[in-house]
């Protein structure tokens, strides 16, 4: 274990007593000094279904509406980064608002063709999309949240809940009252703005929230916008709530992905071939209420209709050559074959007639020595879904014992529409890939959509699907003794997925799958006295395989992972077991009020899917592997008095694998000939660090000036590629971000603020890629296989926030 620095120690001592000085001045807003308060924990998807925190056999973190506030971020990762202990951001696209988030070594990311294991919620509705189980978090519309939740160890939250499940519960007008906006300006030519406003006229309420921001990145080519809305009208009689929520977003990111490190020595804001844009859209309309149906005794409910839609662009080299004259396509443009190595029966001449290029009419191209040749590659999504959600809760007592009784089902069914293209073209000097005009213009068949004769590497996919998710939980708290509480529960989970091909060239995609498995759930909590509980807790979990996945498993077919699809053998669902154990309290100490906990976790998964490189540059597939294991633990506190509070989380998350086997990643630099690494038991899963410190504040100085701040530290982590654990990982960091306010009219607020204080230059994220094709399209040599997402320098922010 490397040792903390000692200049972070030196700072976090710093800022834990700057924080101490400040004991008899005003309550900063939103701080919880009364012991009285009960935090209370949802259970289930739907709302409505709560238990105390000290009758939870497992752990969870609460993020408030006051919480994202303070990030003044567009992006609600940057407020749970700094929040949640165990979590951690690495960001595999060069933008903030398209980053992967890592909790107890599960991902759940925007990125498709990542492994997805943390489930996703807005008021009930599953936000993992149904074609990649991906998670847009540039969508969600950060200043209506009126409170996050992150649940670990309950399967009753559905598919993918393998590390655990995020619920976002929403503003609405009888939560919020009043009007308020803000406008921000800051570093990188970063402009966004937000306002929300809120109603209650006796039974009847309004919520209306909007926010849009730009930044032009500061990094070449990363620009993002992104607009949101959302809209609650709602009714509340005695005894019956209903709400009418419709929601819409869009963004258009800059996701130039990381870059090799000779580039960045010589150019930090640097990017390998470009364009590489993703644009999102999304809408939602959706109908949630209950109803109390007798005593003690409540039903919740909700239907809704939503709509995603993807279109992503990205400009990459290629792997072409001059075909063989031992085809019968000599001189002709093809894909290289080194790849798929050498069959049984040799190179024959219809094994090389298989990497010929041609068009959708199956003309062929005359390879251009003089060209640098490289591909434009689209894809599309378009899904729309339907569902509904039924709950029934009640609190009735059973044998005379308190009883907390939950059982639900639900039906999500998406139709998907998937296209994938590539079109030939040339990477220019800028490194910029172009179709038509310039050097271009020059090549044979640039501007057209290509493929390999034998669909090998490149072939286009038109594809539509379905996927109906069923899902029926039933759970149940019982207190067996005023201080002993025992919960247990069950969930079945359905997934049907089933594809075909609307080319009509690929009838080998056309599948369909079913996945079932019944995830049982039992714990115990004991109320120790004085604020304080022990709780243990067992679970199992699962995810199916999805569309993506399901279409890209062979090995001799790699994909473009955010591309082409081929037909594959079938890949298993994951099923993971999750054992926890922890204690946790909250007591008053010295006139404040002191939360903390610790805790201990273990999840051991079967058939976990991992995404491998292919030699093909920017090609992949998905394979099974044995077994994996994720364990540590968390261990946090949070001190609040009248004037100043100050938290501090630690974890350590130990993500191995469990198996001995052989893994593809050839771009490794010290992958075998064949291009494969030799896994062990034991070793550590790339792009997860180990240690975890996580420190912040909030100081009111006076009545009118506040002041706060946040320091993480990530410790070292594997490149992605390295799961033998042969290279050294990157270095682990650190950053602090400071934020001020100033209340200079009873409705008008200055706030500014600086992230990344110390300018601290780092990397988040890192990979491998192919040294010599780098080396023909920059014409200079590279020997470094590292290629890196480093992290934004210091910014600086400011505005002015409006409530009425």
């Amino acid at each position: 274990m490397k040792k903390i620095p000692a200049g972070l120690l030196l700072l976090l001592c710093t800022t834990c007593s700057s924080l101490a000085l400040a004991a008899d001045l005003p309550a900063p807003d939103g701080t919880p000094t009364a012991l009285s308060d009960i935090i209370v924990i949802g259970t289930t998807p739907l709302p409505g279904a709560n238990v105390p925190l000290d009758k939870l056999p497992a752990s969870a973190t609460t993020l408030s509406a006051d919480d994202f506030a303070h990030s003044h971020s567009i992006s609600i990762l940057d407020a749970m980064a700094q929040r949640v202990p165990g979590l951690s951001l690495s960001d595999s696209q060069g933008n903030a608002l398209f980053q992967d988030l890592h909790f107890h070594g599960f991902t759940v990311s925007p990125l498709q063709g990542t492994s997805q294991g943390i489930a996703v919620y807005q008021n009930g509705v599953r936000l993992n999309e149904a074609f990649g189980d991906t998670v847009n978090w540039d969508l969600a519309p950060e200043v209506a949240i009126n409170r996050l939740t992150l649940a670990t160890n309950n399967p009753a939250y559905g598919l993918n809940a393998l590390g655990g499940a995020v619920t976002l519960e929403m503003k609405n007008g009888f939560t919020f009252q009043g009007t308020s906006a803000e406008l921000l300006g800051g570093s990188n030519g970063r402009v966004q703005g937000s306002a929300e406003f809120g109603y209650q006229s006796g039974n009847f309420s309004l919520y209306l929230a909007g926010e849009a921001a730009r930044d032009d990145g500061w990094r070449k080519q990363s620009a993002s916008d992104v607009e949101r809305f959302y809209a609650d009208a709602g009714w509340r009689g005695e005894g019956a709530e209903l709400h009418l929520i419709a929601a819409a977003a869009r963004s258009s990111l800059g996701v130039v992905g990381p870059t090799p490190l000779e580039m960045i020595q010589a150019d930090e804001t640097a990017v390998y071939t470009w364009p590489q844009t993703t644009k999102n859209d999304s809408g939602m309309l959706a109908l949630n209420g209950k109803v109390d149906i007798a005593a003690g005794w409540a039903v919740q409910g909700n239907v809704y209709g939503r709509h995603f839609g993807q279109k992503h662009v990205d400009g990459n080299d290629s792997n072409f050559e001059r075909c063989s004259a031992r085809s019968s396509y000599g001189g002709k443009l093809c894909l290289e074959d080194d790849a798929f190595g050498t069959p049984a029966g040799g190179k024959t001449t219809a094994f090389r007639n298989q990497f010929v290029i041609t068009d959708l009419a199956g003309h062929t191209f005359a390879y251009n020595n003089d060209a640098t040749y490289g591909t434009l590659d689209r894809t599309a999504t378009d899904t729309t879904g339907v569902g509904g959600s039924l709950q029934l809760t009640g609190d009735r007592p059973l044998l005379r014992l308190g009883n907390r009784f939950v059982a639900g089902g639900s039906i999500d069914h998406s139709d998907i529409r998937f296209t994938a293209t590539s079109t030939l073209g040339v990477i220019n000097p800028d490194l910029s890939v172009t179709t038509q005009g310039g050097d271009a213009d020059e090549v044979a068949g640039a501007g057209l959509i290509i493929r390999t004769l034998g669909n090998l590497g490149y072939a286009p996919v038109w594809l539509s699907g379905t996927t109906d998710f069923y899902g029926a939980y039933v759970t149940d708290t019982l207190d067996l003794t005023p201080a002993l509480s025992l919960t247990a529960g069950l969930r079945l989970n359905v997934a049907d997925i089933s594809m075909r091909d609307r080319g009509g060239s690929a009838p080998e995609l056309n599948s369909d799958n079913r996945y079932t498995h019944l995830n049982p759930q039992a714990g115990l909590t004991y109320r120790l006295g004085d604020g304080v509980s022990v709780y243990g807790g067992y679970s199992q979990s699962n995810r199916a395989p999805t569309p993506l996945e399901l279409d890209c498993a062979d090995p001799l077919r790699p994909c473009l992972l955010e591309n082409s699809l081929v037909a594959d053998p079938p890949l298993r669902q994951v099923v993971a077991e999750t054992y926890e154990a922890g204690i946790r309290g909250v007591q008053g100490v010295a006139s404040g009020r002191l939360d903390w906990t610790v805790g201990l976790f273990r999840t051991d998964s079967d058939h976990d899917i991992l995404a491998l490189a292919s030699t093909i540059q920017g090609r992949g597939y998905y394979t099974n592997v044995p077994s994996t294991r994720r364990q540590g633990v968390d261990a946090g506190l949070t001190y609040a008095r009248e004037s100043w509070q100050v938290y501090l989380n630690y974890s350590f998350v130990d993500a191995t694998y469990q198996f001995d086997g052989v893994l593809a990643s050839p771009n490794n630099p010290s992958a075998a000939d064949d291009g494969t690494i030799t896994v062990h038991s034991g070793a550590r899963m790339p792009g997860i660090p180990r240690h975890q410190v996580k420190l912040g504040g909030d100081l009111v100085v006076t009545d009118a000036w506040s002041v706060g701040g946040a320091v993480q530290y990530y410790g070292s982590q594997y490149l992605v590629g390295d799961d033998a654990n042969q290279n050294s990982p990157l270095t682990p960091y650190w950053t602090m971000n400071l934020r001020t306010s100033y209340q200079v009219l009873p409705n008008i607020q200055f706030i500014g603020g600086i992230n990344n204080l110390f300018d601290r230059r780092y990397a988040s994220y890192g990979t491998y890629f192919e040294v010599s094709g780098a080396s023909d399209i920059l014409g200079r040599t590279l020997s470094d296989a590292r290629t890196l997402t480093l992290g934004a320098p210091r910014t600086f922010y400011g505005g002015v926030k409006v409530t009425f």
